[in-house]
């Protein structure tokens, strides 16, 4: 079991890719706290991560919220004694023109996929450091490193989260503490209120493969720091 006796906060959990790091990290022997909006599917969550014998602690919760994101911190302490491993991936889209979004749009797509992965690293860095260890995994976007139509918002968030991230492991790998960020491209989830499985969506990523590729950042042998993954459907290109 990969991550035997490890403790995971995982943002966004209640569906989608969060979900599906929460089962595959349960699988691997790791204890969650699970931080999203909605009550009853994080519930859900939870009972599938139980039915592997794991821990799993629902916790609604505003990632844009400082006071929210201590407290979800305070409480895997609380329940797990520790936090070995933080998987920022809440994550909203907008995608207009510059000239159509409102500033409230745009605001809003910035607090949640930037500042909200910001204030939880920010929140699990001094447990982590007074440990020397710890894993924190940004989940990006391929467009945090390229740009698309109509998506200047969902871009500079994700441009921002990149830097965010090469920053945060230049300041804290001496610590102990590794962080990288995986940018997956076309993926099948209910992402921007679009539906899961949908026939569009045929051949693209699945939030299982996002979730086996953060599995494979977090289990890494201790001297061995994976900071950067891409993933693309064989149908997508780049």
């Amino acid at each position: 079991m990969r991550l035997k006796n490890k403790t995971a906060i995982i943002t966004g959990a209640s569906r989608g890719i969060g979900e599906a790091i929460a089962v595959a990290f349960s699988r691997e022997g790791a204890d969650s706290l699970l931080v999203g909006r909605s009550e009853f599917d994080l519930e859900r969550v939870a009972e599938r991560v139980r039915e592997s014998g794991r821990k799993a602690v629902p916790f609604p919760a505003d990632v844009t919220r400082e006071a929210d994101v201590d407290a979800a911190v305070s409480r895997a302490l609380d329940e797990f004694g520790k936090v070995d491993i933080l998987i920022n991936n809440a994550g909203i889209g907008s995608f207009k023109s510059i000239k159509d979004i409102s500033l409230d749009e745009w605001e809003q797509v910035i607090r949640v996929n930037l500042t909200g992965s910001f204030l939880f690293a920010k929140a699990v860095l001094d447990p982590m450091i007074d440990r020397g260890q710890g894993q924190i995994i940004h989940i990006s976007s391929d467009v945090g490193v390229r740009t698309i139509p109509k998506g200047a918002a969902y871009c500079a968030s994700k441009f921002g989260l990149e830097g965010l991230s090469g920053a945060l492991s230049k300041e804290v790998r001496k610590l102990g503490i590794r962080v990288g960020s995986i940018r997956p491209g076309m993926t099948d989830t209910y992402f921007n209120d679009t539906k899961q499985g949908a026939s569009e969506k045929e051949g693209w990523l699945e939030a299982e493969d996002v979730a086996e590729a953060a599995l494979y950042m977090a289990s890494a042998p201790r001297h061995v720091v994976v900071d950067e993954l891409m993933l693309h459907p064989v149908i997508q290109e780049y």
